[in-house]
């Protein structure tokens, strides 16, 4: 008897698997993974998301359980058999929306926005159907070719210099990253890469560790953490540059601590400007660090995660003076474009540097077309990526340019209306001038006051706000985050902050007697 004949777990051979691979398939005959009720599932999704965000105000926009609040509400291990979808459902309601931050509720003013919308919520349901990962052009042309046309679009939007377009005809083209933390890092890499290759052509006696161990790179002391994490993930060191009074990065300051480096034999490479810090959303002084990064040949790149999507405004666009002058620029889409997460576009005027520093070329990675379009996996970290473009093609059609800069010039006005509910009460004051969509605030007196204020707001659960400190200075940011927001909103958020600080001035008193 032959030995086929006598294994008794032997598949079906009708099924195509082979005989040396012994699984068990007559369980999977009797499983359609295809059931027909799941498309109806998918649809009955929609209409909970529909429900979720309109009546998302609704909702107690910070949750109140505690850490390891879940772990007991499901179970210790996945289910051997499949479960209705009906109990998945009820789940989400019992599982996960009691730990949910809602960070599209107008009641959110903590961080910065992260963007939503119908147009994008359905660009990635489209882009998870799609389910490419488009590293390279060919495994998924459209992936790439929507994403170089997309990032020309957005540029014109804001008035981006010609030279970093794609359509320009020049060395230039945008890329979108995940994250702005991320756009910060390529560029640090690329410029690395670049001063390594001048370096070496003038000192070719030194290897890459003596280069690397003098490379200094320059930010803000109020740029955001995610610069610092770039030097410590480059290698290289990062130099802290003061800020002004307005808590702006300026030319002089910047020429002098490059200036103090090249006495002591460092070399300079990299520099960091920041239009619309996380602060107090601050704008560095681009037309005064530019010319000096150009004159020390120091590669210059602009984070501007939030308040670039203001510059679809023309009204804004003076704080984009001397991008000509920059190598890369930054702004994320989705945290006030209405672009869900995530969606960070980034732009280079020579992207070689970066795409020679992270070109790891295997056989299957090859392809015929290689060099007639980008291969966006040499313009990132990762190797793959989902079909991110689609999210700005429905969103910049479906909204149109005027909503865009309507939605804009709506949340900066209603920051001006807080900003003016503040000032005119006398117990606070306001910590930084008002920009965009962001008012820092604080009461009048000690740090250890506005702590107690902050962690009284939050607590009552009806709005949530994060801290800041500047100088030593602590104060309260509220962030305009939610498209959904009106002005009643800023009158409601503004009676919990004055009940909260009624609050405190009774504890206050009652701590006296």
């Amino acid at each position: 008897m032959s030995e086929a004949s006598t294994n008794t777990n032997m598949p079906h051979s009708s099924k195509g698997i082979s005989k040396a691979n012994p699984v068990v398939t007559d369980k999977l005959d009797s499983i359609d993974m295809e059931a027909p009720e799941f498309k109806d599932f998918a649809k009955s999704m929609v209409d909970y998301i529909a429900d979720y965000l309109e009546n998302i105000r609704d909702r107690r926009v910070l949750p109140e359980v505690k850490p390891g609040y879940l772990q007991p509400l499901i179970p210790d291990a996945a289910p051997e058999k499949p479960e209705n979808w009906q109990d998945v459902m009820k789940d989400i309601e019992r599982v996960i929306m009691p730990g949910v931050t809602h960070w599209h509720s107008p009641k959110f003013h903590a961080y910065f926005p992260t963007a939503n919308s119908y147009p994008a919520i359905v660009a990635d349901m489209l882009s998870g159907a799609i389910a490419c990962i488009g590293f390279t052009w060919i495994a998924s042309p459209a992936c790439t070719e929507l994403e170089v046309v997309m990032l020309d679009w957005l540029g014109k939007m804001i008035d981006l210099p010609s030279e970093f377009l794609a359509c320009s005809g020049g060395k230039g083209g945008g890329v979108i990253q995940g994250t702005a933390s991320e756009s910060t890092l390529v560029a640090l890499l690329g410029a690395k890469a670049k001063k390594l290759q001048e370096v070496k052509a003038t000192h070719p006696e030194w290897d890459d560790h003596t280069i690397i161990g003098k490379l200094v790179g320059y930010a803000s002391a109020q740029s955001h953490s995610s610069v610092e994490r770039a030097g410590l993930l480059g290698g290289i060191k990062l130099r802290s540059v003061p800020a002004d009074e307005n808590n702006r990065l300026r030319g002089d300051a910047l020429e002098k601590a490059i200036e103090k480096d090249l006495a002591d034999g460092l070399i300079p490479f990299y520099a960091v400007v920041t239009l619309g810090t996380t602060n107090s959303c601050a704008f560095d002084r681009l037309d005064e660090c530019g010319p000096v990064a150009n004159k020390h040949n120091v590669w210059l790149h602009v984070d501007a995660a939030y308040a670039g999507s203001a510059f679809i405004c023309p009204e804004y666009r003076h704080h984009m003076k001397g991008m000509e002058k920059a190598d890369s620029f930054n702004f994320n889409p989705h945290k006030w474009m209405l672009v869900n997460f995530d969606c960070s576009a980034m732009w280079l005027k020579d992207p070689s540097w970066v795409v020679n520093a992270f070109n790891v070329d295997p056989l299957y990675l090859k392809h015929d077309m290689q060099g007639s379009a980008p291969d966006y996996r040499h313009w990132q970290i990762p190797l793959g990526r989902r079909f991110r473009a689609l999210k700005l093609w429905f969103v910049l059609r479906l909204y149109g340019v005027e909503n865009l800069q309507a939605h804009i010039r709506r949340h900066c006005g209603f920051a001006k209306q807080f900003g003016d509910l503040c000032v005119q009460d006398k117990r606070f004051e306001l910590a930084a001038e008002v920009n965009m969509g962001l008012v820092c605030f604080r009461l009048k007196g000690t740090n250890e006051r506005n702590e107690a204020l902050l962690k009284r707001i939050n607590g009552r659960g009806n709005i949530h706000m994060v801290p800041a400190k500047i100088r030593d200075v602590y104060f309260l940011r509220m962030a305009v985050c939610s498209r959904f927001t009106q002005s009643e909103d800023m009158e409601y958020s503004w009676k919990e902050v004055s009940a909260a600080a009624d609050e405190l001035e009774l504890s206050e008193a009652a701590d006296k007697k």
